[in-house]
């Protein structure tokens, strides 16, 4: 699995951090401006990338102000899982985005970059939605 991770510092408590992540309607506003055909409940979430694949992705797991997993409900490109990782440190929440992904040499190549983009942007909206 390749990893890609990304930081970010709210100056929010943990429960109102998580609060938001933990409800996948909110995640369309973490997303990039590319992402097309958004439709979600609490728990899944469908859209497509242009020119790429369509995913549907749902919540495989809360751990109540500690972490939130999300893997494909339905079969993606490759193997993946997204991890939404909470620490509260004094006056704010320290959050990790990890995006775990079985990529192949020639899928590594292609995707790492979009990959890693994709973790920093939803990192730094998460920061500005929430600040």
């Amino acid at each position: 699995m390749t990893k890609f991770n990304s930081n970010t510092s709210i100056n929010k408590p943990l429960s109102e951090v998580y609060s938001f992540l933990a409800d996948f309607n909110n995640h369309q506003q973490l997303m990039p401006d590319s992402i097309q055909e958004w439709s979600s409940t609490i728990d899944e979430a469908n859209f497509s990338i242009p020119n790429m694949a369509k995913l549907s992705l749902k919540i495989n797991s809360r751990i109540p102000d500690q972490e939130i997993t999300i893997v494909p409900a339905a079969k993606a490109p490759f193997d993946l899982e997204l991890k939404w990782s909470l620490f509260f440190d004094n006056d704010h929440t320290d959050v990790t985005f990890t995006i775990d992904a079985d990529l192949n040499m020639m899928m590594k190549m292609l995707a790492s970059g979009p990959l890693q983009k994709l973790a920093d942007h939803e990192t730094q909206s998460l920061n500005t939605i929430l600040s």
